[in-house]
C-alpha cells in the first residue's frame, strides 16, 4: 500500500482511507465494528488526529453503509454517493429476483445493527470527478447494483473497484446472483473496467494481496468469461 492510502479490513468486507494535505477521505465505511476498527487502524498509522473530511461511497449494499450515518454526524464529513443507489440510503432499497434474499438479510440487519439513514451532500453519476488526493474519477459499473461505481485514479492508474469481484487467490470470482440487482451487466462492467488505463485495482472484497496481483486476478477472470463465451 502507498503511504497515503489504507485499508481497513472488517469481517467479511474491506473499506479505503486516502489522506492528502487536506484531511482524509474514506471510501465505504465497513460492516460490523467499522468504527472501532477504523479508530484502530488510524491510531496505528498516526492518522488519528487528522479530520475526517469526505465519505464516498461505492453503492448501497449495507456492508459498505452501515456506518456511514453514524461517522458523517460524528466527524461532519461530507458523502458523495452514486445517484442510482438513493434508495439504499435511505434505508428503502427495492430487490427482485435472486436478490430478494439480499433484501431479506438487509431488512432484517439494518434496525438490528443501528444503521442510520443518510442523504448524500452530493449525488455522483458516471465521469463525475472529484478533486480530492489524486484526483478520482466516477466510473459507472452496473450489475451488482443499479449505482454500483468504481473510483478511477488517472495519476495512478489505479481502480478502486468496489464490488465488481472479489480477490482471494485461486478463489478470486464474480460476485454470486443473490447480490446482484442485474447480473448479466457484470461481465460488461468488468471488460469496461479493464479498457481504462490500468495497473492496479483494490476490490472491497479481497485478501492482502498487492494492487497488481487483484488487477491481475481481474484480467484472468475476464479473460475466462470471454473464452466462454466464445
Amino acid at each position: 500500500m502507498r503511504e497515503d492510502l489504507l485499508q481497513t479490513r472488517t469481517p467479511g468486507v474491506n473499506f479505503y482511507v486516502l489522506r492528502d494535505p487536506k484531511g482524509l477521505y474514506l471510501i465505504d465505511c465497513g460492516f460490523i465494528g467499522g468504527r472501532r476498527l477504523l479508530r484502530r487502524e488510524l491510531k496505528k498509522r498516526g492518522w488519528d488526529s487528522e479530520r475526517i473530511i469526505g465519505i464516498i461511497v461505492t453503492h448501497g449494499h449495507l456492508d459498505h453503509i452501515l456506518n456511514v450515518g453514524r461517522i458523517a454526524e460524528e466527524t461532519g464529513a461530507w458523502i458523495a454517493a452514486p445517484r442510482l443507489d438513493a434508495s439504499h440510503y435511505s434505508g428503502r432499497p427495492s430487490y427482485r429476483g435472486l436478490s430478494r434474499v439480499t433484501g431479506f438479510l438487509e431488512a432484517i440487519g439494518r434496525p438490528l445493527l443501528g444503521f442510520r439513514e443518510f442523504t448524500p451532500t452530493r449525488l455522483l453519476d458516471h465521469g463525475d470527478r472529484l478533486d480530492i488526493w489524486h484526483g478520482l474519477q466516477v466510473i459507472h459499473l452496473p450489475g451488482h447494483t443499479a449505482g454500483h461505481s468504481g473510483f478511477y485514479c488517472e495519476r495512478l492508474k489505479l481502480l478502486f473497484c468496489a464490488d465488481l469481484f472479489a480477490s482471494y487467490g485461486h478463489f478470486s470470482h464474480l460476485p454470486p446472483g443473490i447480490f446482484n440487482s442485474d447480473g448479466d451487466k457484470i461481465p460488461e462492467s468488468v471488460a469496461k473496467a479493464l479498457e481504462l488505463d490500468l495497473i492496479a485495482v483494490l476490490p472491497n472484497h479481497c485478501d492482502r494481496s498487492t494492487p497488481d496481483i487483484h488487477h491481475a486476478r481481474l484480467t484472468a477472470i475476464n479473460r475466462k468469461a470471454q473464452q466462454d463465451v466464445t
